[in-house]
């Protein structure tokens, strides 16, 4: 009697170690879905985010490239810099790029180098002139240095008044463009690519 006592204890005793194994074993099984999901989670969001990154990377660089399009398709370009613009197209400046302090606008016309001045004047107007002296133009050096007031020719040395250009015709002076040759609509001065074509035997020799 007190053996059969002792075997239904120990099987009550194995019973609760039955339990308590299976009761942490789900504990286990639990707990390591919870991680399971916790890391697939942080894979997902890392997979996002490098396909995100990837995405913003190609975004940039088409837009990079179509600025590029843009620029040599013979868009409007900034005035204070130097910048080679397509012979397909116009040249369009920006009025609101120009000051007292010369800007050099470059163009090619079938790998002749054109360039052309655009100043403001002391009465407000915008002034614009090619880049190469009505004397000196042969020499391939008559193109002008802004210094202060002055325009300076690179050849002979004649000082020109930046408040000049586009007035006087005829001397060492830069050639002038006058209203007749572009278009200005407010926001935009356009010399169109027919007039720019013309132009280019002065600068045939031009070296700057």
């Amino acid at each position: 009697m007190e053996k059969n006592k002792m075997s239904q204890n120990e099987k009550k005793k194995s019973n609760k170690t039955i339990k308590a194994l299976i009761g942490s074993g789900l504990a286990i099984i639990v707990i390591a879905g919870i991680v399971l999901t916790a890391i697939g989670k942080a894979n997902k969001q890392e997979a996002n985010s490098v396909q995100t990154d990837s995405t913003q990377a190609q975004l940039a660089k088409s837009n990079i490239g179509s600025t590029q399009e843009q620029s040599a398709a013979g868009s409007v370009m900034s005035g204070s810099t130097q910048a080679q613009i397509a012979e397909s197209a116009d040249l369009v400046i920006p009025l609101s790029g120009i000051t007292e302090k010369a800007s050099f606008y470059q163009y090619s016309v079938n790998g002749t180098k054109l360039e052309v001045i655009a100043i403001k004047a002391i009465d407000g107007s915008i002034r614009t002139a090619f880049n190469t002296c009505q004397v000196c133009y042969s020499s391939g050096k008559g193109y002008y240095v802004q210094q202060g007031d002055n325009l300076v020719c690179q050849n002979c040395g004649n000082r020109f008044k930046a408040d000049q250009v586009e007035v006087s015709k005829g001397g060492c002076n830069p050639v002038p463009i006058f209203d007749a040759d572009k278009t200005v609509d407010g926001t935009n001065i356009t010399i169109s690519k027919s007039f720019l074509e013309k132009s280019k035997t002065i600068f045939a020799k031009w070296k700057s």
